[in-house]
This record gives structure tokens, sequence and C-alpha cells, in this order.
């Protein structure tokens, strides 16, 4: 393999693909990357056997060929180079990679190609969905995924394609957030299937702002679904199981609602956090409704630490119904406060004892529900 590629494109492509590589994979090719150099491009791709990312970048191929080489000291390197043109040449017989940069030289040592497991991918016709709005979808529902996988099915996040509507929905037992999505052009059937958020994560990560088309190849008899960004694949092994009916989770009434300008509530709220932090993250929301007609009502949130302190911080609202008094995990309300772009949030609860909604004012699309804590 003798080739030349350009330093921006190669730490580019090694960036991102490298993302696939677990901490500790089970072979040590894992710790790889592939690089594959065919016609005018050079393929990378990296893998945990659950999670693959291909992504190809031009290249000036005067020989082909193809090895794998470890992650960490590739995307050291490359990042640390000039932005010019590298020249990467093989020796087949050591397995040996010659780096030249402007005056830099480095020799990385690798692994054979062949010893690189076969990428497992989906190329069954699926849907055509707006980056743009794949991306936001992501960002509202993957963050409520399970961290842990003592229930591995709550790792990941529903989706449902029905018709014209994509829906979303991600929960780890103490909130649940659902966004719902039109597509432009209908898929035939009706398939479910639960994505890992981590696969999920790199596809948003991937995408850019620009309104792009992104191609999803759904799953077939080997359960991969492959996700076609522009010179980059994503592939993701589903996750086993059936994922708890969420439907039913979702209050379809309230006694108390209040309306806030989200980025106050925000900045609120993360000012209680940094007492909350103690008490594992309890934050309490007292809602106040008006004392006279005409005056606005007021929303309360408290973060209480028995070494450090307290913080209460009052913000107007508009408030309807009862007063109230709940619990909630301070950072859950950071965490989904933080992707609401919208400039009003409506907040709906039936009690202390019950869960806890968040929408944004005006929209029907996306819904998060947040367990109370214990008073």
């Amino acid at each position: 393999m003798m080739i030349s590629v350009l330093q921006e494109n190669l730490a580019k492509g090694v960036n991102i693909v490298q993302k696939a590589i677990d901490a500790r994979p089970a072979i040590h090719v894992l710790e790889n990357i592939l690089l594959e150099a065919e016609d005018s491009r050079l393929k990378l791709v990296a893998t945990n056997l659950q999670l693959s990312i291909t992504m190809w970048i031009g290249a000036k191929v005067e020989k082909p060929g193809a090895i794998t080489l470890p992650a960490k000291t590739l995307a050291d390197l490359v990042n640390k180079l000039s932005r010019e043109r590298v020249d990467l040449t093989l020796d087949n017989s050591t397995h040996t990679v010659t780096v030249r940069c402007g005056t830099t030289i480095s020799q990385i040592k690798g692994i054979d190609a062949d010893e690189f497991p076969p990428i497992t991918h989906s190329d069954d016709s699926g849907i055509i969905v707006s980056g743009r709005m794949l991306k936001e979808m992501i960002a509202q529902t993957s963050f409520a995924a399970a961290r842990q996988d003592t229930r591995p099915i709550l790792t990941g996040v529903y989706t449902l394609i029905d018709k014209d509507l994509l829906t979303m929905a991600a929960a780890d037992g103490y909130r649940l957030a659902v966004r719902t999505g039109k597509l432009d052009t209908p898929y035939s059937g009706r398939v479910e299937m639960v994505i890992p958020a981590r696969a999920l994560n790199e596809v948003a990560r991937v995408l850019g702002d620009d309104d792009e088309e992104v191609s999803v190849s759904l799953p077939d008899r080997r359960d991969v679904v492959t996700f076609h960004l522009p010179n980059v694949d994503v592939s993701s092994q589903l996750l086993e199981g059936r994922f708890p009916d969420f439907t039913t989770i979702i209050p379809r009434g309230y006694v108390t609602q209040s309306v806030m300008y989200t980025e106050d509530l925000l900045k609120k709220c993360q000012t209680a956090e940094i007492f909350a932090r103690d008490s594992a993250n309890s934050g309490r929301l007292y809602v106040k409704p008006p004392t006279a007609p005409g005056e606005p009502g007021e929303v309360i949130i408290t973060g209480k630490s028995q070494e450090r302190g307290s913080a209460d911080n009052r913000l107007d609202a508009h408030v309807e119904g009862e007063p109230l008094d709940i619990r909630f995990n301070i950072r859950y309300l950071i965490e989904v406060l933080g992707v609401i772009k919208e400039e009003r949030v409506v907040f709906q609860s039936n009690g202390a004892e019950n869960p806890g909604v968040l929408r944004p004012e005006n929209r029907e699309d996306f819904v998060h529900v947040i367990m109370p804590m214990s008073q």
C-alpha cells in the first residue's frame, strides 16, 4: 500500500471511526483501525463487533493494499501532524506503515488486515429521513437511556417506523423521553427495533448542521441497522428483548400546570444542583399559583446540602391549578431542559406522588416524563 491523503481528512476520519472501539476490546485486533486503499479512496473501519463505523476519504492511491493500525497511536500521531499532505507506505513483510508529513517521519507497527473481522451491515431497503430531524430526535431521547446494563434493553432507544411516522423513545426506569417526527416518504410497512443509544449518539455526532438526507437500511435476518451518511456508514446490532410499553406511563391530565422560560428554569436548576449533589441530586420544586387575578405565579427550585448550604431559586411562571411541592432528581431536569430549544417549557403534574411531565410549549411531538423522588 502506498497512498497520499490530506492530514485534516485523515485526522477527521480516524477521530470519527475510533469511537466504535471499546476501552478493553475482546481481541487485540479490535484495538485497531482497518485502513484499506481502493480506487481513489482510503477506507477507515473500526468495530467492537456490535457497532461498526466506516468512513471513506479521498486519497491518491499509487499502490492499493490494507493494514490495521492501533487506533490510539494512529490518532495521537495524525492529530499532531501539520496540515499538509501525509504519505502512507506499507511494508507488507513487517506490517509496518511509514508515515511521512513534512519533516516528520514515523513508523507504526500494525496487524495483518486478514485478521480484522468482517463488518456486518444491512443493505436492505429502508427509509430516507431528514438529517436535521434525526439529529434532534436522537438528542431528545438518547440521554434518557440507561447507562448501566442491568436491564440491557433500556440502554437502547425504541424506534418505531409506521408509514410516515417515526417514533423514538428511551427510558431508564426513572424517566422517559418520547419524540415523534414525520417522514417525507412514507414506509410501506411497520418496523419496531431497539437501537443501542451509543450507536445513535455516534450517528448524531457525525451528522452536520446541514439538512442532509440520511438513508437507513432496516434490519434483515442478522438484526443489524445501518445508517448511510455522506461518506460514513454506521452499523449496529439491535438489542434483543421487548421494550416496555411506555404509552401507559405518560399522564393524560394534570392538576397543576406551569409555563416558564426554558433558559431561566435551566439556570435555576443548575444553581440548585450545586447543593443538591450531596443528596443524590434531590431537588425540590414548589409551584405556587398567583395570589390574586392578573398576578404571576411562582416556581421555586431548591437544592440543599447539610455541609455546604442551600439555594432557593425563584422565577415567575404562568401557573394554573393547585399548589405543588414535589421532589425530582435535579440532574434529570437539567438534561431535558438542555435539549429543548423552544423559548418556553410547560410543566404538568397530578401531585407530589405522580410523575411530572415536561414538554416544549405549543409542541406535541416531544414529551418527557420524570418520576418523583421520595419526600
